[in-house]
């Protein structure tokens, strides 16, 4: 008698390939703060300003 069928046991492991993908992201962005590039964001923030002085 088999106690798993396919889709069982499909769900079963993408359930914890999820989980360990989740962790693995988790702890390579740990302490991470989203932006790569300083630059970037720097030219970014210039620009809103410059924005929001029109407003």
């Amino acid at each position: 008698m088999e106690y798993f069928d396919t889709g069982v046991n499909a769900a079963l492991w993408l359930t914890l390939l999820s989980a360990a993908l989740c962790i693995y992201y988790g702890a390579r962005n740990w302490n991470s703060d989203g932006i790569e590039d300083k630059e970037e964001l720097r030219r970014w923030a210039e620009t809103e300003d410059k924005i929001e002085e029109g407003l």
